[in-house]
């Protein structure tokens, strides 16, 4: 059974950090893109960042770019989100993803989904 667990989400003051972790279980990690999405209340769940099986291939949307980090451990099946400079726009529930085979920026693209974690930031 595949789990994908995130950990790291609270509430943070404006300009602060947070780091968000995505860790799997069930499958072979090294396999798989990651990404993270997140879901503010009353808007579709946005694409923020993916990396891919690797580690070398990463990608962030416009509104993340220069103030967020992905990185992944493949020897422990995690992939963390380090979020720098955070703002209240940041405020949301935020998802790891897990797709076999390469990075896509597209929710119904994605395998398996983690439970969420939440993110609040506040001004």
């Amino acid at each position: 059974q595949v789990q994908l667990v995130e950990s790291g989400g609270g509430l943070v003051q404006a300009g602060g950090s947070l780091r968000l972790s995505c860790t799997a279980s069930g499958l072979t990690f090294s396999e798989y893109a990651i990404a993270w999405f997140r879901q503010a209340p009353g808007k579709e769940r946005e694409f923020v960042s993916g990396i891919g099986r690797s580690g070398f291939d990463t990608y962030y949307a416009d509104a993340v770019k220069g103030r967020f980090t992905i990185s992944r451990d493949n020897a422990k099946n995690t992939v963390y989100l380090q979020m720098n400079s955070l703002k209240p726009e940041d405020t949301a529930v935020f998802y790891c993803a897990a797709n076999l085979g390469t990075h896509r920026r597209t929710v119904g693209d994605y395998d398996y989904w983690g439970q969420g974690t939440r993110v609040t930031v506040s001004s």
